[in-house]
């Protein structure tokens, strides 16, 4: 049998949105399941990367604090200033490390939880591959960084080029002088796209004619309209789309860039792939050497699945943050709540939560 260990809430994630809970854990009196004696009311969060930072570690190498779409002040502890040419993955996980370290959660890590399951009693089992952990209640904050969307054409695998996702993307330098064709109409894509095209010949392919915003956005205004979209397709357990289906594009320095350079002359999605090259929608062929698949991520809730959380359109319904049909179960840093500024209020808003359903 593996190791049990107990926590009245597990939180699932220790980016931004699982450092929030965290924080408001414990500032609600729960004290650390890693310590003995550790209370009435205690909690861990389990993080499955290596170290402080969650996704942002692994963000592409030139992507700068001056293209991230802001990163939002941990609750508590303000950022310090920031060096716009620094890049996000060493800016971030440097300033989430210090957030942990003034708060001294208990984090454990590097730690993969794999399911969680019903158990006994009405609690509820989370297994990971170094121990279960036994609780009544878990805060899933896992984001969708490890949950690539790798859409398959007929003949992929036939192609004798180089295939990256945004996932696996580093630089463009391992691109230079090829002919690539960047796939996808988010805001990673522009980005990619831009970047590439300083030193590749690239061709744009989406599914849908990519749409720009007129004028500038308006978080007070705007913002709180694309919000309650999303608010409202959770409400209804609808999967929620990609962030730029709310939000259209924005005319942001990069995409300016990427126009003047003749980048942004956007193709229909080609029909197949073929060795050395994609098959457009017309039938001509075009000939590329690499294929950037910026076509975004989902959220990675797979190891819910064991507690049939998910309808028959795949959606979850949410009240807030936690799931309809199982308070004991809040999800954040997903739907509404997936921007950073979105995350720390979800963090509050699910402990919150969860304390009036754990006093009942």
């Amino acid at each position: 049998m593996p190791v049990s260990d107990a926590a009245t809430v597990v939180v699932i994630g220790g980016g931004q949105s699982g450092l929030s809970a965290g924080y408001h854990l414990k500032r609600r009196g729960f004290g650390s399941a890693l310590d003995e004696p550790a209370g009435d009311r205690t909690f861990v969060v389990l993080d499955a990367a290596p170290a402080p930072g969650g996704a942002w570690l692994e963000r592409w190498e030139s992507l700068r604090m001056a293209t991230v779409n802001g990163i939002f002040d941990l609750p508590g502890f303000p950022k310090p200033p920031l060096d716009p040419e620094e890049p996000s993955r060493t800016a971030v996980p440097r300033y989430f490390a210090n957030f942990e370290r003034r708060t001294e959660l208990p984090i454990v890590r590097p730690i993969q939880v794999s399911a969680v399951r019903p158990g006994p009693d009405d609690k509820l089992i989370v297994e990971t591959n170094r121990q279960q952990w036994v609780t009544e209640a878990i805060i899933n904050a896992t984001g969708t960084w490890t949950n690539p969307v790798r859409p398959h054409y007929p003949g992929q695998e036939t192609f004798t080029g180089l295939q990256l996702h945004t996932h696996d993307y580093v630089s463009a330098k391992e691109l230079a002088g090829l002919r690539v064709a960047v796939v996808g109409g988010g805001i990673s894509a522009i980005q990619l796209l831009e970047e590439i095209s300083r030193v590749a010949r690239t061709a744009w392919y989406t599914r849908r004619p990519p749409v720009f915003r007129d004028g500038q956005f308006e978080p007070e205004v705007t913002g709180r309209e694309i919000i309650a979209k999303v608010i409202a397709d959770v409400e209804n357990g609808r999967p929620t789309g990609s962030v730029v289906s709310y939000t259209d594009l924005a005319w942001t320095p990069y995409a300016l860039a990427a126009k003047a350079r003749g980048a942004l002359e956007r193709r229909p999605m080609f029909t197949a792939i073929e060795a050395h090259g994609v098959r457009e929608w017309d039938g001509s062929f075009t000939s590329v050497d690499a294929i950037v698949w910026a076509t975004g991520f989902k959220a990675a809730l797979a190891h819910l699945d064991p507690l049939g959380l998910r309808n028959e359109r795949g959606g979850i319904r949410l009240i807030g943050t936690q799931v309809a049909d199982d308070p004991r179960v809040h999800l954040i840093g997903f739907g509404p709540s997936q921007s950073t500024v979105g995350s720390n209020r979800a963090g509050r808003d699910a402990v919150q939560a969860l304390v009036g359903h754990l006093r009942k």
